[in-house]
C-alpha cells in the first residue's frame, strides 16, 4: 500500500486528518509567485569600477 501520509505517533480523528488534507490541498494548488528577473550585467568588465572621467583620445570611449 502505497500511502501519501502516515501517522506516526498517537490517533488522529477524522476531522482532524480532514483539515490536514485540506491544508496540504490549498497549498498543492496555490499559484506559485514569478521568480523577478535578474538585470543584466556586462560580463566584461565592471561598470561600477571604472572612473567617471575619461580622455577624448581614450579606447574605452
Amino acid at each position: 500500500m502505497n500511502t501519501l501520509l502516515r501517522i506516526e505517533k498517537g490517533d488522529a480523528a477524522p476531522e482532524e486528518l480532514a483539515a490536514l488534507t485540506a491544508i496540504l490541498l490549498a497549498r498543492a494548488a496555490a499559484v506559485a509567485q514569478p521568480r523577478p528577473v535578474p538585470h543584466p550585467r556586462a560580463g566584461w568588465r565592471r561598470l561600477e569600477r571604472t572612473p567617471g572621467f575619461r580622455t577624448a583620445h581614450s579606447w574605452q570611449g
